[in-house]
């Protein structure tokens, strides 16, 4: 296995229960983050477990024991400890993997990116909402409230003055844009200086935006990252990984979206129940 294996292979290794629920086998999961003997990827699954029971879930809803029949070779098999994972277990067991392995760090971009895009699709206020205009205004709203945590984490970062925000922000779209900084996605948009990119993305553009922006802010607080060329490059690397991921679930590149209408003019026409959220 190297580093240029696609994070598909996290989606090939899925399995289906009887009744229908997407789970993972902890040995396979193991095997491909490259653990060649189970008992030293345990310690890791027990971290898992407790961030998430820190995160205020229940580690039995996402981590279930159990025994699988594994080979042993000369076609002969045998019982051996393993768990059920669910998505979310997933994703806490690559955040607690050992980094320094890159399809580590490809695992902990899937599932962050698919995590997330699972909890929007769960989220009772996106779920009721029938129309793109709708759901337009409601990710932007979540992009704005993410930008903040954004800007408060790279604050921390050491991205102190707004000119050093701005080359912070512009490698995001740099990596999520396949090199494109603020002003090319202007030009690209044929947006005028004074419109805001964000303002005329749909929904799907918008979500890998909010992708970018909520993974942005979890790196550089769980890795307790310093220095302006750090959170740069940092930035960088997530919004290139969420465009790698966009690549392997087959979507388009978000500079090949059409841009959209004003979200500011749907505001207005959209009725003061979606405005006020």
């Amino acid at each position: 296995m190297n580093a240029n294996q696609s994070p598909s292979l996290f989606e090939e290794i899925r399995k289906t229960d009887d009744n229908g629920n997407e789970f993972w086998s902890a040995r396979d999961l193991a095997k491909v983050l490259e653990y060649t003997e189970y008992r030293n990827f345990k310690p890791v699954i027990k971290k898992a477990k407790e961030a998430c029971k820190m995160s205020g879930q229940l580690p039995e809803n996402h981590f279930v024991e159990l025994h699988e029949m594994v080979s042993i070779g000369s076609g002969a098999s045998r019982q051996f400890e393993s768990a059920k994972l669910s998505r979310y277990a997933c994703y806490l067991v690559v955040q607690n993997a050992d980094p320094a392995k890159e399809v580590v760090a490809l695992g902990q971009t899937y599932f962050a990116v698919q995590t997330r895009l699972q909890e929007i699709r769960q989220m009772e206020e996106y779920a009721k909402l029938p129309t793109e205009s709708e759901k337009r205004i409601f990710l932007r709203s979540e992009v704005t409230r993410h930008n903040l945590l954004l800007a408060d984490a790279a604050r921390t970062a050491g991205v102190v003055e707004p000119k050093d925000y701005a080359i912070f922000q512009n490698h995001g779209y740099m990596g999520l844009y396949g090199g494109l900084d603020a002003k090319a996605i202007h030009e690209r948009k044929e947006l005028k200086k004074s419109q805001h990119i964000l303002d005329h993305m749909g929904s799907t553009e918008l979500a890998a935006n909010l992708f970018r922006t909520t993974q942005t802010d979890d790196k550089l607080r769980r890795e307790n990252i310093t220095g302006k060329r750090k959170a740069n490059q940092t930035h960088f690397e997530v919004g290139q990984k969420v465009r790698q991921t966009i690549v392997e679930l087959g979507g388009t590149m978000p500079e090949n979206l059409p841009k959209a209408d004003s979200i500011k003019r749907l505001g207005q026409k959209e009725p003061k129940r979606i405005r006020k959220k």
